[in-house]
């Protein structure tokens, strides 16, 4: 699918996972995960709003397992850059916590306050801090980095920080230039062609560490054909790193899996702490 042969209402369509789903949908899901979130940070009190930062948002989470050296699972929310918080995302982590791994999610500025640029110098910053400070906090294990959306696409871009062994991408853009005319992402990104250029996973160097890719089999074509297409340019670089189809769930529903043991998505982040880096 090519998104440079759209038409500006059609590219709009193409990438409104809100739409897609219908508002009601999407509003009732996200009431779901921050009531389950509420419930899981109220028992985990402890290590709660560490700042890595001085924006208000520059805060990480971090749910320690026993075991200091086990994995860490760290997500990194998805709201198009503009929606979203660690506070709502929280219970992703309920999969990973029950296979006795640590976890963490960070917070970050939201456009307009932010640009993409500002956001993923953020990031930066949170993983400079976490390399630093999360063995004081009980987490010594190997970082597995996960986002969903517009995190799918900073998991891409965090990827070559030393301090993340692997990745998870799901439901991501990966091509910033098919968001350039959408309204309802742009409006308050306000996207730069150097941001465009610079930003775009597609149009950067390919990073020799294990990513995997997923989506659901459920979503928009487009968003369907930007997990594909991105695995394929990976792939040209014969780095490790599978295509993950979810059956039967939508752009949403899709998250769901990581609050499951025993899931295909919850099982594919404990995959990726298993590759080797060729």
């Amino acid at each position: 699918m090519d998104w440079i042969t759209m038409s500006l209402e059609a590219r709009n369509l193409a990438y409104n996972n809100v739409e897609h789903v219908g508002p009601e949908n999407a509003r009732k899901k996200t009431e779901e995960w921050a009531a389950a979130s509420q419930t899981l940070r109220q028992q985990r009190l402890e290590h709660l709003n560490l700042a890595y930062g001085n924006g208000e948002r520059n805060k990480w989470d971090l749910y320690p397992a026993n075991d200091p050296k086990a994995p860490c699972f760290v997500h990194i929310h998805g709201g198009y850059w503009q929606r979203g918080s660690k506070e709502i995302f929280a219970c992703l982590s309920e999969g990973p916590l029950a296979r006795g791994w640590s976890a963490a999610l960070c917070g970050y500025t939201l456009a307009p306050e932010a640009t993409l640029t500002q956001i993923t110098n953020e990031l930066k910053s949170a993983f400079d801090w976490l390399n630093a400070k999360a063995s004081e906090h009980g987490i010594q294990g190997p970082i597995i980095v996960t986002g969903w959306s517009a995190g799918g696409h900073l998991t891409s871009f965090i990827l070559d920080h030393p301090k993340v062994a692997a990745g998870l991408a799901i439901s991501g853009v990966f091509d910033l230039g098919a968001l350039r005319d959408s309204p309802h992402v742009n409006d308050k990104v306000k996207l730069s062609e150097e941001e465009i250029q610079n930003l775009s996973p597609m149009r950067r160097s390919i990073i020799n560490k294990p990513l995997g890719i997923a989506y659901g089999t459920g979503e928009l074509p487009a968003m369907i054909a930007s997990s594909r297409d991105y695995h394929a340019y990976r792939s040209q670089g014969h780095v490790p790193g599978d295509l993950i189809p979810i059956a039967n769930t939508n752009h949403f529903t899709i998250l769901d899996e990581l609050r499951q043991p025993n899931s295909t998505l919850t099982r594919a982040v404990i995959a990726m702490a298993e590759y080797q880096t060729t």
